[in-house]
């Protein structure tokens, strides 16, 4: 999956966790928490997403880099560049 593909997937998590949320302007580089209605229980929804749509582990430890868009996509990439878009 290339960094483009890794947003999309992303997004489409939070468009199913957080439907009244306008995701057009979100911003790369800001925390999605500080752009986002999104409590301790969303940010473990779109780590169970991700394990349960494309089996990508991440440990608890690693959960800081899921801050910002921009960081979410560069720890992801690695762990998803072999896989097809669901």
């Amino acid at each position: 999956m290339t960094p483009a593909e890794i947003k999309e997937v992303i997004l489409d998590i939070l468009e199913d966790i957080a439907p009244d949320e306008d995701l057009s302007g979100l911003k790369e580089d800001v925390p999605l928490r500080e752009q986002l209605e999104l409590d301790s229980m969303d940010f473990l929804d779109i780590v169970m997403e991700l394990r349960k749509r494309y089996r990508v582990q991440i440990p608890e430890d690693d959960y800081v880099e899921l801050s910002t868009m921009q960081s979410t996509v560069k720890y992801l990439a690695p762990l998803m560049k072999d896989l097809q878009k669901a």
